[in-house]
């Protein structure tokens, strides 16, 4: 099983990646930074339905602040889900706000309800971290996932990704009579391929989600990170591999009863052509982020020292060993896919 560091880093965001934030309309002023939130005055355990703790607290806040916080974190959601227009928030409120103690950045998350017809939505408000920006802006050139996200200074809001945590849907779903094994281990082939190009690493069952969309006679999968902290970190090639986690065991063991080592490389071949295509239609905005990322410290040395040797070897490219930053390990990383 990959290894991954007990503590990760948490790199700030500097200049040039605030410019390239500045110019794609990422970076915003936001009425309450991450600062803000830490100022809640008591907090309980948060259960889930079968009163398990789910390791996060909610948070309250006193008074006045408490009012305060209602309606600048409906101005944050108006600026996350519909350019700021507040009208959308006539009927809403904010139902909770809770604290991820565990979470390498501490996240909060924040469930808003409508009034009107009981539905409810969340966002999270993070303290920022470089390598989780390149993650999701990645995500949203390299993937067939739109990501919708936010900065402001050194702070990160993101929109809920929906779908079932793969754990969850490990345990509960991979014996449904309904499931196509096919399609599943299909996509999860192609979501190890993307993870792969782009070096996102942690991707065990518990950091992705599978989003289930049924059709006229079939269901269709996919696979979506839901967590981007480990971009381009690690230095280990397996950590990049969501093949080689034991938490994804049951789709491996899927995919050996179902899938023959041709059509795995057929749906490889696939993917990396689909993500060819998508660097095409992106260029402009891909070589700007990379040439942020090139020259940005987003990981140990002693990492990238290490992850260009493995990536070389297993290309058979000594332009890796030229690489010097985990940008550039992507980058190269990225124009091997018209190669292999």
């Amino acid at each position: 099983m990959p290894v991954i560091s007990r503590k990760k880093l948490i790199y700030p965001i500097r200049k040039p990646l605030q410019s390239y934030l500045l110019q794609y309309d990422r970076e915003l002023a936001l009425p309450t930074q991450y600062e803000d939130l830490l100022r809640y005055n008591s907090s309980i355990t948060l259960f889930d339905k079968r009163e398990r703790d789910t390791l996060w607290e909610t948070v309250f806040f006193a008074g006045a602040e408490a009012d305060e916080m209602q309606l600048s974190l409906k101005a944050i959601y108006a600026l996350l889900k519909a350019d700021g227009d507040l009208s959308i928030t006539r009927h809403l409120t904010i139902d909770r706000v809770d604290l991820c103690l565990y979470g390498n950045t501490k996240p909060f998350r924040v469930r808003i309800r409508n009034l009107v017809n009981d539905n409810f939505d969340y966002f999270y408000i993070k303290r920022a971290d470089a390598s989780r920006i390149y993650g999701l802006e990645l995500e949203h050139i390299l993937s067939p996932n739109r990501i919708n996200y936010m900065t402001s200074g050194q702070t990160l809001v993101e929109e809920h990704i929906a779908g079932i945590p793969g754990d969850m849907f490990f345990d509960n779903q991979l014996h449904d009579p309904a499931l196509n094994p096919i399609r599943l281990c299909k996509e999860f082939v192609k979501f190890n391929e993307r993870c792969f190009v782009r070096l996102l690493g942690d991707m065990h069952s518990s950091n992705f989600v599978v989003d289930i969309t049924p059709d006229f006679d079939e269901v269709y999968y996919r696979i979506r990170a839901i967590d981007f902290d480990q971009q381009s970190y690690e230095g280990r090639k397996s950590v990049y591999m969501p093949q080689y986690y034991k938490q994804n065991q049951p789709i491996i063991e899927l995919g050996l009863r179902y899938m023959t080592p041709e059509s795995v490389r057929q749906y490889q071949i696939e993917e990396r052509a689909l993500i060819a295509s998508r660097i095409r239609a992106e260029t402009v905005r891909l070589h700007d982020l990379m040439e942020v990322m090139r020259q940005d410290e987003i990981a140990p040395a002693a990492n990238v020292l290490s992850l260009r040797q493995s990536l070389a070897e297993h290309y058979h490219s000594a332009d890796f060993l030229r690489c010097q930053t985990m940008g550039e390990l992507v980058s190269q990383s990225m124009a091997m896919i018209s190669i292999h």
